[in-house]
């Protein structure tokens, strides 16, 4: 074999992906298997269903990253991205979890990697998800972690993984900190100057936070608010607070939150979401801002 032939990686990657910026939409929040619970696909199978729909997705398990994941459907050329949960499991707030997942994530997408803080915090909350644990190991669940101490402080590694974050591709999310939590983690954002925060599902039960409460907590520039549908479609979220994110908002993001073989595909979460914007009033330009310009500008260097 010569020199100059191609080994490794680029001997056997596929053609680039549609890029971001010429996708219909960006998911920010879908869930491929392996994951903590069983899920209806993995990266390749969901990869290939939205490069059919002309969209693209950012991977997330909460047993941790997705980032090789994602790098390697991309080889395949698939409109993947990627993004690392910081349970405890998988290492908690250490800054080194997050340069590795950044390095595995590779720059080749063009898209920062999604950050999240904890999302197994210990609260009590009974999901009205059916969910398989995915391995005997995880029977009784994972260890719990909070973005604050027992005195409702932020701990000072969250402190310094935020400064970490200032110098990395990658945008912080709020996990499934409760309201408290969110409003610590955003005065922290402002105050070091962190480029990138979306509050994560704020909707959701763990957070509780109403649109109401977003107009304030969500008026920093570098903050972003994500609109799952699930929140929508578990009835955790009413009908009228569900279309004020979206339409009322700065910097919203929507997202699926799915993969659960409980819920629906991908290709009906699409059908529903057109009623769903029909439904709030949305104008065909909030429709594209929140689907693509929004989580485009949000991911973008």
């Amino acid at each position: 074999m010569s020199s100059a032939e191609p080994t490794g990686a680029a001997a056997t990657a596929g053609p680039a992906p549609l890029p971001a910026a010429e996708s219909r939409f960006i998911d920010v929040h879908y869930h491929v298997g392996p994951d903590a619970f069983l899920r209806r696909h993995t990266a390749a199978t969901a990869g290939a269903l939205y490069a059919e729909h002309g969209g693209w997705v950012v991977l997330k398990n909460h047993l941790g990253s997705t980032a090789a994941q994602a790098w390697e459907a991309r080889q395949q050329g698939l409109p993947v991205s990627g993004s690392i949960v910081l349970n405890r499991l998988a290492g908690g707030f250490d800054p080194r979890v997050v340069e590795q997942a950044v390095i595995q994530h590779g720059d080749d997408s063009g898209l920062r990697l999604i950050v999240h803080l904890p999302t197994v915090t210990g609260r009590t909350h009974r999901s009205r998800l059916t969910r398989t644990p995915s391995h005997p190991l995880l029977a009784d669940g994972q260890p719990a972690l909070t973005v604050a101490d027992e005195s409702g402080a932020l701990r000072p590694e969250v402190t310094e993984l935020l400064r970490a974050a200032r110098d990395l591709p990658v945008v912080i999310s709020t996990g499934h900190a409760d309201g408290h939590e969110v409003r610590l983690l955003v005065d922290e954002v402002v105050r070091l100057d962190v480029p990138r925060l979306m509050l994560n599902q704020p909707a959701n039960p763990m957070t509780g936070l109403s649109c109401k409460d977003l107009v304030e907590v969500a008026a920093a520039e570098q903050v972003w608010t994500e609109q799952t549908a699930l929140t929508r479609l578990l009835d955790y979220q009413d009908r009228a607070d569900f279309a004020d994110v979206l339409s009322l908002l700065p910097r919203v993001v929507y997202s699926s939150d799915l993969g659960q073989p409980s819920q629906m595909d991908i290709p009906d979460w699409l059908t529903w979401s057109q009623k769903a914007y029909a439904d709030a009033g949305l104008t065909p330009e909030r429709v594209a801002e929140v689907t693509h310009g929004g989580p485009l500008k949000m991911l973008s260097p």
